[in-house]
């Protein structure tokens, strides 16, 4: 039964990445790059500007919406993801996660731009997202609460379920390691702690990945940059064997569902998430003067995920001098690589890392489900509700501990791929309220100002909460 569940969730998958996905997010990711003159590289400064901004407010700043958003992007798919590409898909998968992350970049802005815009206020704060923008714009309740489930499944399900077992198994090179009980000790401890986070509401997720993202991005960064430098020597080759690998037409159309373009887009975006209306959850929740100032901020987001961590993991895995193979895909390449360097520390650092990746991705991800469940229930649930999710959220993270890590990856990548095909086409539609916020915030700087945003000042035929 496993083993047919396991092929019907193959099948869709390559269904869904070889003939849509690679299409729609390459094209929208060149549309949205030209629309906005560039915008996230043009406009890398008043990214910079707006995410050290000051928060005067008693909500969530800007700084604490991107690291909400990059700690469910900064997860186990760094490190275990990037591995798995690597071994399955050779050096060329690394060139394809940069140019999705490159692309993505301006989708990023366009959905967590809309998402500000389209944003409505509630006790404790503003929130929004996709189901919002889909909703009060394109006025189709509908589709809306589809892709609310479809956040739900992805983010509550698999990815926790994903990160769950992928921080487990980080353990199976120790000694003690025992395949039939340690999965669920691991898991049920990761379970305890997530639920304490969450029922500490939405602030205590807040202030928890404010201070473990940066952290844990800069020692793991560090450590990648002192395995490169001590082996310098491999920088020519790396390089020549990353674009060699890239460019291997004959090999990438020969099998190009297990090819380095197709591993490195679905470990790009399973990393990034750029397009599939994740983050925009995350960017809604921030107090900011103006919608284009979060939409900037979230581009930092992506190039933090792909360009520093994942480029960390994978310059890790190839400067060491250890040969990828399909046998250690996954943690143990990413282990055995930082082992031939530093020896014993390396491995219990990657299980640190991958730790501390994991958790922050767990709560991250419960903080988008937590938005998407009042979005279907059209209010804040009452507190009985809130416990039966919460305790239902922990439980689901002890069961993946001890799942099988190919069907967790197919069912994550589908969902994942089924949210893109709706998200991508909606913020393409309505990716003109977006220029035109863009537009109007560019003409406040170039005034001097700091640049504050209202409804009317771009035409906005839609009644909005925020922004009169």
């Amino acid at each position: 039964m496993l083993e047919t569940i396991t092929n019907i969730v193959g099948f869709a998958n390559d269904a869904l990445y070889t003939y849509i996905l690679i299409i729609m997010l390459v094209a929208a990711g060149i549309y949205f790059t030209v629309r906005t003159r560039f915008a996230p590289f043009r406009l890398f400064g008043e990214q910079l500007k707006a995410v050290t901004e000051k928060n005067n407010s008693n909500g969530v700043s800007s700084f604490q919406a991107l690291m909400i958003s990059t700690a469910s992007r900064v997860g186990t798919g760094n490190i275990v993801g990037v591995s798995t590409a690597l071994c399955l898909g050779g050096f060329g998968s690394v060139f394809w996660m940069w140019i999705i992350a490159i692309i993505g970049s301006a989708s990023a802005f366009v959905e967590s731009t809309l998402a500000q815009i389209y944003k409505r206020k509630g006790p404790d704060g503003c929130y929004g997202g996709p189901a919002y923008y889909i909703e009060t714009a394109l006025k189709n309740r509908v589709l809306a609460v589809i892709f609310s489930v479809l956040l739900i499944i992805t983010y509550g399900f698999g990815f926790n379920m994903l990160a769950s077992y992928n921080l487990q198994d980080t353990f199976s090179t120790y000694s003690f390691y025992n395949p039939d009980s340690t999965p669920w000790i691991i898991g049920a401890l990761i379970a305890v702690l997530v639920c304490y986070c969450l029922f500490g509401g939405g602030k205590r997720i807040a202030k928890t990945t404010e201070v473990l993202v940066p952290v844990m991005g800069v020692a793991y960064v560090l450590v990648s940059l002192i395995v490169v430098v001590l082996n310098i020597k491999l920088l020519p080759d790396v390089f020549a064997r990353i674009f060699r690998n890239a460019f291997d037409f004959k090999a990438i159309f020969g099998g190009f569902t297990g090819s380095c373009v197709m591993l490195g887009i679905k470990r790009g975006l399973f990393s990034n998430e750029a397009g599939i209306g994740s983050a925009p959850n995350a960017s809604a929740s921030a107090q900011v003067t103006h919608p284009a100032k979060q939409g900037l901020v979230q581009v930092l987001s992506v190039f933090i995920d792909t360009i520093l961590i994942c480029s960390a993991t994978a310059f890790m895995c190839m400067f060491s001098g250890v040969e990828p193979t399909a046998d250690i895909a996954g943690a143990a390449y990413v282990q055995k690589s930082i082992a031939s360097v530093f020896g014993s520390f390396g491995p219990i650092f990657i299980t640190v890392a991958m730790s501390l990746f994991a958790f922050t991705t767990l709560i991250g991800n419960l903080y988008y489900v937590d938005k998407c469940i009042i979005h279907i229930a059209g209010k804040i649930p009452s507190k009985k509700i809130q416990t039966v999710v919460n305790i239902l959220a922990s439980v689901i993270i002890f069961v993946g501990a001890g799942l099988s890590a190919d069907l967790l990856w197919g069912i994550a990548d589908v969902t994942m791929g089924a949210m893109a095909v709706i998200n991508i086409p909606v913020i393409v539609i309505l990716g003109k309220y977006a220029f035109a916020a863009l537009k109007d915030y560019e003409k406040q700087r170039k005034a001097g100002k700091d640049p504050v945003f209202k409804a009317k000042d771009i035409n906005l035929p839609h009644e909005v909460d925020c922004w009169k």
